[in-house]
Protein backbone atom coordinates (compact mmCIF):
# COMPACT_ATOMS: atom_id res chain seq x y z
CA UNK A 1 0.00 0.00 0.00
CA UNK A 2 2.79 2.44 0.86
CA UNK A 3 4.52 1.50 -2.40
CA UNK A 4 1.51 2.76 -4.36
CA UNK A 5 1.58 6.05 -2.47
CA UNK A 6 5.33 6.31 -2.99
CA UNK A 7 4.91 5.87 -6.73
CA UNK A 8 2.21 8.54 -6.83
CA UNK A 9 4.44 10.98 -4.93
CA UNK A 10 7.47 10.28 -7.14
CA UNK A 11 5.43 10.78 -10.31
CA UNK A 12 3.60 13.86 -8.93
CA UNK A 13 0.29 12.03 -9.37
CA UNK A 14 -0.62 12.10 -5.67
CA UNK A 15 -3.67 14.22 -4.97
CA UNK A 16 -3.01 16.62 -2.09
CA UNK A 17 -5.48 18.38 0.20
CA UNK A 18 -4.27 21.37 2.20
CA UNK A 19 -6.57 22.10 5.14
CA UNK A 20 -6.26 25.76 6.12
CA UNK A 21 -5.31 28.33 3.48
CA UNK A 22 -3.54 30.97 5.53
CA UNK A 23 0.09 32.10 5.62
CA UNK A 24 1.28 28.49 5.83
CA UNK A 25 -1.24 26.52 3.81
CA UNK A 26 -1.62 28.70 0.74
CA UNK A 27 2.11 28.91 -0.18
CA UNK A 28 2.37 25.11 0.23
CA UNK A 29 -0.68 24.53 -1.96
CA UNK A 30 0.69 26.88 -4.62
CA UNK A 31 4.13 25.27 -4.82
CA UNK A 32 2.78 21.71 -4.96
CA UNK A 33 0.41 22.82 -7.74
CA UNK A 34 3.34 24.40 -9.59
CA UNK A 35 5.09 21.01 -9.53
CA UNK A 36 2.14 19.39 -11.27
CA UNK A 37 0.29 17.92 -8.28
CA UNK A 38 -3.50 18.18 -8.17
CA UNK A 39 -4.13 20.24 -5.04
CA UNK A 40 -7.41 20.83 -3.21
CA UNK A 41 -7.34 23.82 -0.86
CA UNK A 42 -9.90 23.53 1.94
CA UNK A 43 -10.90 26.32 4.29
CA UNK A 44 -14.04 27.18 6.27
CA UNK A 45 -13.48 30.86 5.47
CA UNK A 46 -15.72 31.30 2.42
CA UNK A 47 -14.21 34.72 1.67
CA UNK A 48 -10.79 33.09 1.19
CA UNK A 49 -12.28 30.42 -1.02
CA UNK A 50 -14.12 32.98 -3.17
CA UNK A 51 -10.96 35.06 -3.62
CA UNK A 52 -8.85 32.05 -4.56
CA UNK A 53 -11.31 30.72 -7.10
CA UNK A 54 -11.41 34.26 -8.50
CA UNK A 55 -7.60 34.06 -8.93
CA UNK A 56 -7.02 36.72 -6.26
CA UNK A 57 -4.40 36.34 -3.54
CA UNK A 58 -4.84 37.72 -0.03
CA UNK A 59 -1.28 36.89 1.07
CA UNK A 60 1.78 39.02 0.30
CA UNK A 61 4.03 36.06 -0.56
CA UNK A 62 1.58 34.54 -3.05
CA UNK A 63 1.22 36.58 -6.28
CA UNK A 64 -2.22 36.51 -7.89
CA UNK A 65 -0.53 35.81 -11.23
CA UNK A 66 0.93 32.57 -9.85
CA UNK A 67 -2.45 31.52 -8.52
CA UNK A 68 -4.11 32.22 -11.85
CA UNK A 69 -1.56 30.06 -13.69
CA UNK A 70 -2.07 26.94 -11.56
CA UNK A 71 -5.84 27.36 -11.26
CA UNK A 72 -6.22 27.80 -15.02
CA UNK A 73 -4.20 24.60 -15.53
CA UNK A 74 -6.54 22.76 -13.19
CA UNK A 75 -3.84 22.03 -10.60
CA UNK A 76 -5.38 24.04 -7.76
CA UNK A 77 -8.92 24.61 -6.57
CA UNK A 78 -10.40 25.89 -3.32
CA UNK A 79 -13.53 24.82 -1.47
CA UNK A 80 -15.26 24.79 1.90
CA UNK A 81 -16.71 21.35 1.12
CA UNK A 82 -14.53 18.80 2.89
CA UNK A 83 -16.00 15.86 0.99
CA UNK A 84 -13.09 16.40 -1.42
CA UNK A 85 -10.93 14.61 1.18
CA UNK A 86 -12.29 11.23 0.11
CA UNK A 87 -10.39 11.42 -3.18
CA UNK A 88 -6.96 12.52 -1.95
CA UNK A 89 -3.72 10.68 -1.16
CA UNK A 90 -2.09 13.28 1.10
CA UNK A 91 -3.66 15.63 3.66
CA UNK A 92 -1.65 18.52 5.09
CA UNK A 93 -3.15 20.26 8.13
CA UNK A 94 -2.30 23.97 8.46
CA UNK A 95 -4.89 25.32 10.90
CA UNK A 96 -4.40 27.95 13.64
CA UNK A 97 -3.22 27.00 17.12
CA UNK A 98 -3.92 29.98 19.41
CA UNK A 99 -3.95 30.11 23.21
CA UNK A 100 -7.09 29.78 25.34
CA UNK A 101 -5.48 31.94 28.00
CA UNK A 102 -1.97 33.21 28.59
CA UNK A 103 -0.49 29.77 29.26
CA UNK A 104 -3.01 27.22 27.91
CA UNK A 105 -2.96 25.88 24.32
CA UNK A 106 -6.11 25.87 22.20
CA UNK A 107 -5.92 22.88 19.88
CA UNK A 108 -9.62 22.93 19.01
CA UNK A 109 -8.90 23.79 15.35
CA UNK A 110 -6.63 20.76 15.04
CA UNK A 111 -9.23 18.52 16.72
CA UNK A 112 -11.99 19.84 14.46
CA UNK A 113 -9.87 19.29 11.34
CA UNK A 114 -8.86 15.76 12.37
CA UNK A 115 -12.44 14.74 13.16
CA UNK A 116 -13.54 15.99 9.75
CA UNK A 117 -10.67 14.15 8.05
CA UNK A 118 -11.62 10.96 9.91
CA UNK A 119 -15.02 10.92 8.17
CA UNK A 120 -13.36 10.64 4.74
CA UNK A 121 -10.12 8.82 5.59
CA UNK A 122 -9.22 5.97 3.26
CA UNK A 123 -6.45 3.40 3.28
CA UNK A 124 -3.05 4.47 2.03
CA UNK A 125 -3.40 8.15 2.96
CA UNK A 126 -0.53 10.22 4.35
CA UNK A 127 -1.57 12.86 6.92
CA UNK A 128 0.88 15.60 7.88
CA UNK A 129 0.35 18.13 10.65
CA UNK A 130 2.10 21.48 10.12
CA UNK A 131 0.31 23.50 12.81
CA UNK A 132 2.62 24.33 15.69
CA UNK A 133 1.74 22.43 18.83
CA UNK A 134 3.17 20.77 21.93
CA UNK A 135 5.28 17.58 21.77
CA UNK A 136 3.06 14.52 21.72
CA UNK A 137 0.11 15.99 19.82
CA UNK A 138 0.60 13.88 16.69
CA UNK A 139 0.92 10.58 18.54
CA UNK A 140 -1.27 11.19 21.60
CA UNK A 141 -4.12 13.16 20.04
CA UNK A 142 -4.26 12.84 16.24
CA UNK A 143 -3.44 9.12 16.00
CA UNK A 144 -6.24 7.91 18.32
CA UNK A 145 -8.74 10.31 16.77
CA UNK A 146 -8.00 9.04 13.28
CA UNK A 147 -8.05 5.42 14.44
CA UNK A 148 -11.68 5.86 15.51
CA UNK A 149 -12.35 5.46 11.79
CA UNK A 150 -11.42 1.79 12.17
CA UNK A 151 -8.16 2.25 10.27
CA UNK A 152 -4.82 1.75 12.03
CA UNK A 153 -1.88 4.15 11.93
CA UNK A 154 1.21 2.84 10.11
CA UNK A 155 -0.82 -0.07 8.78
CA UNK A 156 -3.72 1.61 6.97
CA UNK A 157 -2.55 5.23 6.95
CA UNK A 158 0.64 7.19 7.62
CA UNK A 159 1.07 10.10 10.00
CA UNK A 160 3.81 12.73 10.40
CA UNK A 161 4.57 16.13 11.82
CA UNK A 162 6.50 18.76 9.86
CA UNK A 163 6.71 22.21 11.47
CA UNK A 164 5.97 25.24 9.34
CA UNK A 165 8.81 27.72 9.02
CA UNK A 166 7.10 30.43 6.99
CA UNK A 167 8.60 33.91 7.36
CA UNK A 168 6.00 36.31 5.88
CA UNK A 169 7.46 39.04 3.70
CA UNK A 170 10.94 37.51 3.49
CA UNK A 171 11.86 37.47 -0.23
CA UNK A 172 15.12 35.62 0.41
CA UNK A 173 13.50 32.64 2.10
CA UNK A 174 10.21 31.53 0.63
CA UNK A 175 8.82 28.13 1.56
CA UNK A 176 10.96 26.33 -1.03
CA UNK A 177 14.26 27.71 0.34
CA UNK A 178 13.72 27.00 4.04
CA UNK A 179 14.97 23.53 5.09
CA UNK A 180 12.10 21.29 6.16
CA UNK A 181 12.13 19.12 9.28
CA UNK A 182 9.98 15.95 9.08
CA UNK A 183 9.25 13.34 11.72
CA UNK A 184 6.73 10.51 11.44
CA UNK A 185 5.21 7.96 13.80
CA UNK A 186 7.32 5.38 11.98
CA UNK A 187 10.35 5.42 9.67
CA UNK A 188 8.03 4.72 6.75
CA UNK A 189 5.85 7.76 7.49
CA UNK A 190 8.99 9.88 7.81
CA UNK A 191 10.30 8.60 4.47
CA UNK A 192 7.04 9.24 2.61
CA UNK A 193 6.87 12.75 4.06
CA UNK A 194 10.47 13.40 3.10
CA UNK A 195 9.83 12.30 -0.49
CA UNK A 196 6.76 14.53 -0.72
CA UNK A 197 8.43 17.70 0.52
CA UNK A 198 11.55 17.12 -1.57
CA UNK A 199 9.31 17.76 -4.56
CA UNK A 200 9.11 21.46 -3.63
CA UNK A 201 11.76 22.12 -0.98
CA UNK A 202 15.50 22.15 -1.60
CA UNK A 203 16.53 20.58 1.72
CA UNK A 204 14.56 18.16 3.89
CA UNK A 205 15.88 17.03 7.28
CA UNK A 206 14.30 13.83 8.68
CA UNK A 207 14.30 13.30 12.47
CA UNK A 208 13.65 10.19 14.53
CA UNK A 209 10.06 10.88 15.63
CA UNK A 210 7.09 13.22 15.43
CA UNK A 211 7.88 14.36 18.98
CA UNK A 212 11.37 15.44 17.92
CA UNK A 213 9.93 17.45 15.03
CA UNK A 214 7.33 19.05 17.32
CA UNK A 215 10.02 19.98 19.85
CA UNK A 216 12.29 21.37 17.11
CA UNK A 217 9.73 24.02 16.18
CA UNK A 218 9.24 25.04 19.79
CA UNK A 219 12.98 25.25 20.41
CA UNK A 220 13.35 27.60 17.42
CA UNK A 221 10.63 29.99 18.53
CA UNK A 222 11.48 29.81 22.21
CA UNK A 223 15.06 30.75 21.33
CA UNK A 224 13.68 33.87 19.71
CA UNK A 225 11.23 34.92 22.44
CA UNK A 226 13.94 34.54 25.09
CA UNK A 227 16.50 36.57 23.16
CA UNK A 228 13.98 39.27 22.20
CA UNK A 229 12.94 39.42 25.84
CA UNK A 230 16.58 39.88 26.83
CA UNK A 231 17.02 42.63 24.22
CA UNK A 232 13.96 44.41 25.60
CA UNK A 233 15.26 44.13 29.16
CA UNK A 234 18.64 45.49 28.05
CA UNK A 235 16.88 48.41 26.33
CA UNK A 236 15.11 49.34 29.56
CA UNK A 237 18.35 48.94 31.48
CA UNK A 238 20.30 51.09 29.02
CA UNK A 239 17.68 53.84 29.22
CA UNK A 240 18.19 54.01 32.98
CA UNK A 241 21.96 54.23 32.44
CA UNK A 242 21.62 56.78 29.62
CA UNK A 243 23.30 54.42 27.13
CA UNK A 244 22.15 53.98 23.51
CA UNK A 245 21.10 50.32 23.32
CA UNK A 246 21.17 50.38 19.51
CA UNK A 247 24.81 51.47 19.50
CA UNK A 248 25.60 48.71 21.99
CA UNK A 249 24.01 46.06 19.76
CA UNK A 250 25.83 47.33 16.67
CA UNK A 251 29.12 47.17 18.57
CA UNK A 252 28.43 43.66 19.86
CA UNK A 253 27.64 42.53 16.28
CA UNK A 254 31.25 43.13 15.31
CA UNK A 255 32.24 39.98 17.22
CA UNK A 256 32.48 37.22 14.57
CA UNK A 257 31.49 34.40 16.97
CA UNK A 258 29.47 33.84 20.12
CA UNK A 259 26.92 36.62 19.51
CA UNK A 260 23.71 36.89 17.49
CA UNK A 261 21.90 40.24 17.35
CA UNK A 262 18.31 40.55 18.57
CA UNK A 263 16.56 43.90 18.73
CA UNK A 264 14.19 45.53 21.22
CA UNK A 265 10.76 46.81 20.31
CA UNK A 266 7.14 46.95 21.47
CA UNK A 267 7.09 43.20 22.04
CA UNK A 268 6.43 40.25 19.75
CA UNK A 269 3.57 39.68 17.32
CA UNK A 270 2.24 37.32 14.72
CA UNK A 271 1.25 33.79 15.67
CA UNK A 272 4.52 31.97 16.25
CA UNK A 273 6.60 33.95 18.72
CA UNK A 274 3.89 35.08 21.20
CA UNK A 275 2.16 31.68 21.40
CA UNK A 276 4.43 28.78 20.45
CA UNK A 277 6.85 28.93 23.42
CA UNK A 278 3.87 28.88 25.79
CA UNK A 279 2.82 25.55 24.27
CA UNK A 280 6.17 24.20 25.46
CA UNK A 281 5.77 25.93 28.85
CA UNK A 282 2.35 24.26 29.27
CA UNK A 283 3.57 20.81 28.22
CA UNK A 284 6.65 21.01 30.45
CA UNK A 285 4.46 21.78 33.47
CA UNK A 286 2.51 18.58 32.78
CA UNK A 287 5.82 16.78 33.20
CA UNK A 288 6.57 18.56 36.48
CA UNK A 289 8.99 21.07 34.98
CA UNK A 290 8.60 24.86 35.09
CA UNK A 291 10.49 26.82 32.43
CA UNK A 292 11.49 30.08 34.08
CA UNK A 293 13.08 31.44 30.90
CA UNK A 294 9.90 31.09 28.81
CA UNK A 295 7.59 32.70 31.38
CA UNK A 296 9.97 35.54 32.18
CA UNK A 297 10.58 36.33 28.51
CA UNK A 298 6.88 36.22 27.66
CA UNK A 299 6.10 38.55 30.57
CA UNK A 300 8.82 41.04 29.59
CA UNK A 301 7.71 41.14 25.96
CA UNK A 302 4.02 41.49 26.77
CA UNK A 303 4.82 44.40 29.11
CA UNK A 304 6.64 46.45 26.44
CA UNK A 305 3.56 48.43 25.23
CA UNK A 306 2.98 49.53 28.82
CA UNK A 307 6.66 50.47 29.12
CA UNK A 308 6.37 52.47 25.87
CA UNK A 309 3.35 54.28 27.32
CA UNK A 310 5.42 55.30 30.35
CA UNK A 311 8.25 56.48 28.10
CA UNK A 312 5.83 58.61 26.05
CA UNK A 313 4.49 60.10 29.28
CA UNK A 314 8.07 60.86 30.34
CA UNK A 315 8.94 62.44 26.97
CA UNK A 316 5.85 64.66 27.03
CA UNK A 317 6.51 65.70 30.63
CA UNK A 318 9.93 66.94 29.54
CA UNK A 319 8.06 69.29 27.18
CA UNK A 320 5.62 70.41 29.90
CA UNK A 321 2.78 68.39 28.39
CA UNK A 322 0.44 65.88 30.02
CA UNK A 323 -0.35 62.48 28.55
CA UNK A 324 -4.11 63.00 28.87
CA UNK A 325 -5.26 65.09 25.95
CA UNK A 326 -1.96 64.80 24.06
CA UNK A 327 -2.15 64.26 20.29
CA UNK A 328 -0.17 61.13 19.38
CA UNK A 329 0.55 59.74 15.91
CA UNK A 330 1.52 56.05 15.63
CA UNK A 331 3.56 55.26 12.51
CA UNK A 332 3.19 51.58 11.60
CA UNK A 333 0.65 49.23 13.17
CA UNK A 334 1.62 45.77 11.88
CA UNK A 335 3.76 43.47 13.99
CA UNK A 336 6.47 43.29 11.33
CA UNK A 337 7.75 45.77 8.79
CA UNK A 338 6.46 45.56 5.20
CA UNK A 339 4.03 42.74 6.10
CA UNK A 340 0.27 43.25 6.11
CA UNK A 341 -0.36 41.23 9.26
CA UNK A 342 -2.02 42.50 12.44
CA UNK A 343 -2.03 39.26 14.42
CA UNK A 344 -1.15 40.12 18.03
CA UNK A 345 0.56 43.28 16.83
CA UNK A 346 2.08 45.17 19.80
CA UNK A 347 1.39 48.64 18.29
CA UNK A 348 -2.34 47.86 18.56
CA UNK A 349 -1.93 47.24 22.28
CA UNK A 350 -0.07 50.55 22.61
CA UNK A 351 -2.92 52.34 20.82
CA UNK A 352 -5.40 50.81 23.28
CA UNK A 353 -3.30 51.95 26.25
CA UNK A 354 -3.04 55.47 24.83
CA UNK A 355 -6.79 55.58 24.28
CA UNK A 356 -7.41 54.57 27.89
CA UNK A 357 -5.00 57.34 28.93
CA UNK A 358 -7.35 59.76 27.09
CA UNK A 359 -4.85 60.64 24.38
CA UNK A 360 -6.02 61.76 20.94
CA UNK A 361 -4.70 59.00 18.69
CA UNK A 362 -4.19 58.74 14.95
CA UNK A 363 -2.09 56.35 12.95
CA UNK A 364 -0.33 56.16 9.63
CA UNK A 365 0.45 52.90 7.87
CA UNK A 366 1.05 52.65 4.11
CA UNK A 367 -0.27 49.07 3.93
CA UNK A 368 -3.13 49.19 6.47
CA UNK A 369 -5.69 51.77 5.22
CA UNK A 370 -8.06 51.28 8.15
CA UNK A 371 -8.23 49.58 11.54
CA UNK A 372 -11.34 47.90 12.86
CA UNK A 373 -9.94 45.53 15.44
CA UNK A 374 -10.24 45.12 19.22
CA UNK A 375 -11.51 48.52 20.50
CA UNK A 376 -9.87 50.41 17.62
CA UNK A 377 -11.86 51.87 14.73
CA UNK A 378 -10.01 54.47 12.64
CA UNK A 379 -8.54 55.22 9.23
CA UNK A 380 -4.92 55.88 8.37
CA UNK A 381 -4.13 59.58 7.97
CA UNK A 382 -2.29 61.15 5.03
CA UNK A 383 1.34 61.70 5.92
CA UNK A 384 2.53 65.22 5.05
CA UNK A 385 4.42 68.01 6.84
CA UNK A 386 1.24 69.85 7.82
CA UNK A 387 -0.44 66.85 9.48
CA UNK A 388 2.74 65.58 11.18
CA UNK A 389 3.36 68.97 12.77
CA UNK A 390 -0.01 68.88 14.53
CA UNK A 391 0.95 66.04 16.88
CA UNK A 392 2.64 66.36 20.24
CA UNK A 393 4.56 63.14 19.63
CA UNK A 394 5.07 60.75 16.71
CA UNK A 395 5.81 57.14 17.67
CA UNK A 396 7.69 55.03 15.13
CA UNK A 397 6.17 51.69 16.11
CA UNK A 398 6.84 49.67 12.93
CA UNK A 399 9.60 50.55 10.48
CA UNK A 400 7.89 50.11 7.10
CA UNK A 401 10.12 50.73 4.12
CA UNK A 402 7.51 52.91 2.32
CA UNK A 403 7.40 55.65 4.98
CA UNK A 404 9.13 59.00 4.36
CA UNK A 405 10.95 59.31 7.68
CA UNK A 406 12.67 62.53 6.59
CA UNK A 407 9.27 64.24 6.44
CA UNK A 408 8.56 63.07 9.98
CA UNK A 409 11.97 64.20 11.25
CA UNK A 410 11.63 67.66 9.70
CA UNK A 411 8.02 68.24 10.71
CA UNK A 412 7.39 66.49 14.04
CA UNK A 413 7.51 68.29 17.38
CA UNK A 414 9.00 65.19 18.98
CA UNK A 415 9.60 61.59 17.94
CA UNK A 416 9.76 58.39 19.98
CA UNK A 417 11.71 56.00 17.72
CA UNK A 418 11.00 52.44 18.87
CA UNK A 419 12.63 50.81 15.82
CA UNK A 420 15.85 52.83 15.38
CA UNK A 421 14.91 54.18 11.95
CA UNK A 422 16.99 57.26 12.76
CA UNK A 423 20.13 55.28 13.34
CA UNK A 424 23.09 57.50 14.10
CA UNK A 425 21.03 60.72 14.05
CA UNK A 426 21.16 63.23 16.90
CA UNK A 427 18.32 65.69 17.39
CA UNK A 428 16.91 67.18 20.62
CA UNK A 429 13.37 66.20 19.58
CA UNK A 430 14.37 62.59 18.86
CA UNK A 431 14.03 59.97 21.60
CA UNK A 432 14.88 56.27 21.20
CA UNK A 433 13.69 53.15 22.97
Amino acid sequence: MSKILEQKIRSSRAKIAVVGLGYVGLPLALHFAKKGFRVFGLDLDTDRVTKLNGRTSYILDVPSSDLKAVIDRGNLSASSEFAALKDVDVIIICVPTPLKSKYTPDISYIVQAVRTIRQYLKKGTLIILESTTYPGTTRELIKPELEKSGLKAEKDFFLSFSPERIDPGNPQYDVTRIPKVVGGLSPRSTELTRMLYEKIIASVHPVSSAETAEMTKLLENTFRIINIGWANEVAMMCHKMKIDVWEVIEAAKTKPFGFMPFYPGLGVGGHCIPDDPLYLYWKARHHGFSSKFIKLSADINSAMPQYALERIKEILAGQKKKLAGARILISGVTYKKNVRDLRKSPPLKLIEFLQKARCKIDYFDPIIPYLKIMSINMNSINLNPQTVGQYDCVVIATDHRQVDYDVILRSAKCIFDVRNVYRGKRDPKLFKL
